[in-house]
C-alpha cells in the first residue's frame, strides 16, 4: 500500500524537527499509540490501538529512525505486528520550509501488510491511512500551539 501526503505547518523546520525527534511529543501526537518506549539510539518499541471501521487490533513492535538529515528528512523504519495482521513500512519524511515561519511536511512510502489486514482491502486501508494521517497532522498543529503542554 503506497502512503502519502503533504501538510503545512506554521513552524520553522527547526522547530518542526525538534518535535518528531522528541519521544514524548511523538507518543502524544501519534494516533493510537499507547507506549513508544526508546530501546537505543533512534529506535524505539512502539505498542498501538487502531480502531477504524472494520480495521481494529493492538500492535507491537519498533519504529527505527534513519537516514537523518537535519532539519530537512528522514525515514521511518516500522514493523509492527498483530493478531490481524502485520505491517512493515519504509516511510520518507521530508520538511520544506516555505518561508520562515511555515515548513511543509511530506510523506512518502510504503506498506507491507499481511493477514486480515491484506485482506480487509486496499480502499479500505487506504482510508484507515488517510484517517490516522489527518489525525496525526491535527494532534501536530496542537502540540506546536501548545508549547508547554
Amino acid at each position: 500500500m503506497h502512503l502519502k501526503g503533504t501538510h503545512k505547518f506554521h513552524a520553522s523546520a527547526n522547530d518542526l524537527w525538534s518535535k518528531l525527534m522528541d519521544t514524548g511529543t511523538l507518543a502524544r501526537i501519534t494516533p493510537g499509540v499507547s507506549k513508544l518506549e526508546e530501546i537505543g539510539k533512534d529506535q524505539y518499541k512502539a505498542i498501538a490501538e487502531v480502531k477504524m471501521g472494520p480495521v481494529s487490533g493492538s500492535f507491537s513492535g519498533n519504529l527505527n529512525v534513519q537516514d537523518k538529515q537535519e532539519p530537512r528528512s528522514f525515514v521511518l523504519n516500522i514493523k509492527q505486528n498483530s493478531k490481524i495482521g502485520n505491517v512493515a513500512a519504509d516511510v520518507k519524511i521530508e520538511l520544506q520550509p516555505v518561508s520562515d515561519n511555515e515548513t511543509e511536511l511530506s510523506f512518502d512510502g510504503k506498506a507491507n501488510l499481511s493477514g486480515l489486514l491484506a485482506r480487509t482491502g486496499q480502499r479500505v486501508m487506504s482510508g484507515v491511512a488517510n484517517t490516522l494521517s489527518k489525525q496525526f497532522f491535527r494532534a501536530l498543529e496542537e502540540e506546536l500551539a501548545n508549547p508547554g503542554s
